[in-house]
């Protein structure tokens, strides 16, 4: 009895460290994410690609109300999984981070810049009692100096920088699939391929403009763009002719 109540505090407290140095409130925090929709960040040599999964749970609710791609400046871009509420307010802190570098050094901010500001905006919520950590993961995504970046914020306050990643549900099946067939030379509609071919390796349903966002940072213009729904069917529409393209199982075996 006495080292299930010692556990149970070690659960309560996101102060407290496990004698086997854990903070279970960051780990179910993690678990949380994993039961958000999936969300896709794809980096190529143009730009980079947010997708993300965004089924509604009712007909009758209404399809702009269920964000998961987010403007947070003209060059950035964000995707997010786990609780909505959280990333919200993590989202709002970013826009008001890019807003006060732009007003304070008259420039843009730097991606990886953003990226730390709110890893370590979430990190105090991992050192402070009375309170838990955000039930969120952020893909963060857009341009610096002409070049890609990708970044991943974590329920701990851990920024890491990706190729190419995915948060949320079925993680590790997305993942799987993106470590196989990513490749560095990719362009920005083989990045939205890819992004939308990941999606589509883990959801039992058709992918349909409907039921997913697509959004774009291109390194020409540096400037944030969503896929309209008739440009996400465009891109369906190839990746239904590709799939039919190839070979079956069996013309593989003959």
């Amino acid at each position: 009895m006495q080292g299930q109540n010692q556990q149970q505090a070690y659960d309560r407290g996101i102060t407290i460290f496990s004698p086997d140095g854990r903070l279970y409130q960051v780990e179910y925090a993690r678990e949380a994410v994993k039961r958000g929709t999936a969300s896709i960040g794809v980096r190529t040599k143009d730009g980079v690609v947010l997708a993300v999964d965004k089924r509604i749970r009712s007909p009758l609710m209404e399809r702009s109300s269920v964000e998961k791609i987010h403007k947070a400046d003209d060059h950035i871009g964000i995707a997010s999984a786990g609780h909505v509420a959280d990333a919200r307010q993590l989202i709002d802190y970013a826009r008001r981070q890019a807003q006060i570098n732009q007003l304070r050094y008259g420039e843009p901010i730097g991606i990886e810049t953003l990226t730390k500001e709110v890893t370590d905006y979430i990190q105090q919520y991992t050192q402070v009692g009375g309170a838990r950590p955000f039930g969120v993961a952020l893909i963060v995504g857009g341009i610096a100096d002409g070049e890609p970046r990708l970044y991943e914020t974590d329920p701990s306050g851990t920024p890491y920088e990706w190729k190419a990643l995915s948060v949320g549900a079925d993680r590790a099946d997305t993942r799987a699939y993106l470590e196989e067939h990513y490749a560095g030379d990719l362009d920005l509609d083989g990045g939205i391929a890819l992004a939308l071919e990941a999606l589509a390796s883990v959801s039992d349903d058709e992918l349909t403009p409907e039921s997913v966002g697509v959004a774009t940072v291109d390194v020409e213009t540096e400037r944030f763009r969503e896929l309209t729904d008739e440009k996400t069917q465009a891109h369906l529409d190839e990746l239904e002719v590709r799939s039919s393209d190839s070979p079956s199982d069996a013309d593989e075996q003959e």
